[in-house]
């Protein structure tokens, strides 16, 4: 039941005052990511600097972590797209992944409609923190 409320949580409570996009035409998302029964909620903060921005998902995540959480169980992301349902970029895939590839990614769309998936159907083959502690091997062959 922790899902479904998470995604409730997320349509009915986006901070559209909170949200800070004011250098281009963006769609209003929200994040909210749940460690076990503590939700954390998060929005974009854009920048003049583009690439200094962060996106609403690396929001909530910072500050979950930012506060001694990083067993995360799901996260819900809505928008005020109504045609699709609206998707992580890249870099937020990949900081999902730090964090595991078995939790549970809702997108969600303003009439409560949504899609369920895992980090790992995200970004499959992915590379995490696991892959930094396999032994190194020299891949060069000199002969």
């Amino acid at each position: 039941m922790l899902h479904g409320k998470l995604v409730h949580l997320t349509l009915c409570c986006t901070p559209v005052s909170h949200v800070q996009f004011p250098y281009k035409e963006a769609p209003i998302m929200e994040g909210q990511v749940s460690v076990l029964k503590w939700p954390f909620t998060g929005c974009n903060v854009e920048n003049a600097c583009y690439n200094l921005g962060i996106c609403a998902e690396r929001t909530a995540i910072s500050k979950a972590v930012s506060e001694g959480f990083r067993d995360f169980k799901a996260i819900a992301i809505a928008s005020d797209l109504r045609e699709q349902f609206i998707s992580p970029c890249g870099g937020c895939r990949q900081f999902m992944r730090e964090f595991g590839a078995s939790w549970d990614v809702y997108l969600s769309k303003p009439d409560g409609s949504y899609m369920e998936m895992t980090v790992e159907e995200l970004l499959p083959e992915s590379f995490g923190p696991e892959d930094l502690k396999m032994k190194r091997r020299n891949q060069l062959c000199f002969e």
